[in-house]
């Protein structure tokens, strides 16, 4: 009813088909496509590979056609060559090794060494002494043949400016006694010396032997001489 009172008609449409409107839905978004993402970055990896292999084979390509022909045979080197590169090699730190000249000469107590010194590096030769050139420690070494008669004195000296006002003193002796006199025996010996000692720069080291007259004088190896840095 109404507000007067009076009842309210509705119609009804019994003959509408028409069924009454959905609510809209909502709409959904497509997920991602995976698929292509993995698909794209699977080429670019191979892409690189192959760029790698490429980039590889041009490399070698140079290497092989720069390198020398082969002859055939697997070369060698003799021993000449092995020596002549051997000499070519420096020493790291002051070296020298010196040995007896047939055309030195002696004086009566000091020994004098060939000028044609097989090593001598970083260090002067003057007048029979290794002149320093480096402060350190050096192991100095010398070897004397003799014959073996009466005393012989072997001696490794050093004259330095610092504090003995330049006057020689020995940092190594070796001493021979022998019963035997008489030269016509031919009996011979020999004296190694060889220490560590700290040197400094214009130190002069020497060998001095008590008599030089009774050096043996064959082959240079039988007298030598010489120090390196440690």
């Amino acid at each position: 009813m109404d507000e007067r009172g009076k009842p309210c008609v509705f119609t009804v449409d019994a003959y509408s088909n028409h069924p009454p409107p959905l609510p809209p839905r909502h709409s959904r978004r497509a997920p991602p496509q995976h698929g292509s993402v993995r698909q794209s970055l699977l080429f670019l990896l191979v892409g690189l590979a192959l760029c790698g292999m490429v980039i590889e084979a041009y490399y070698i390509f140079r290497l092989y056609k720069n390198a020398p022909a082969s002859s055939g045979s697997t070369s060698k080197l003799t021993a000449d060559e092995d020596e002549a590169r051997s000499v070519n090699v420096l020493p790291s730190k002051p070296t020298a090794h010196l040995t007896y000249g047939k055309n030195v000469v002696h004086e009566p107590r000091i020994m004098r060494w060939s000028e044609n010194a097989p090593l001598l590096y970083e260090m002067s030769y003057n007048n029979g002494s290794l002149v320093i050139q480096k402060e350190g420690y050096y192991y100095v070494y010398s070897k004397v043949s003799f014959q073996d008669t009466g005393v012989f004195h072997h001696f490794i000296c050093r004259r330095t400016q610092l504090y003995t006002k330049g006057r020689d003193f020995p940092l190594l002796t070796s001493r021979k006694y022998s019963d035997k006199t008489s030269t016509t025996q031919k009996a011979s010996s020999n004296s190694y010396l060889g220490g560590v000692f700290h040197l400094k720069v214009d130190d002069n080291v020497f060998v001095k032997v008590s008599n030089t007259s009774k050096l043996l004088l064959h082959d240079p190896y039988e007298h030598i001489f010489g120090a390196y840095m440690l």
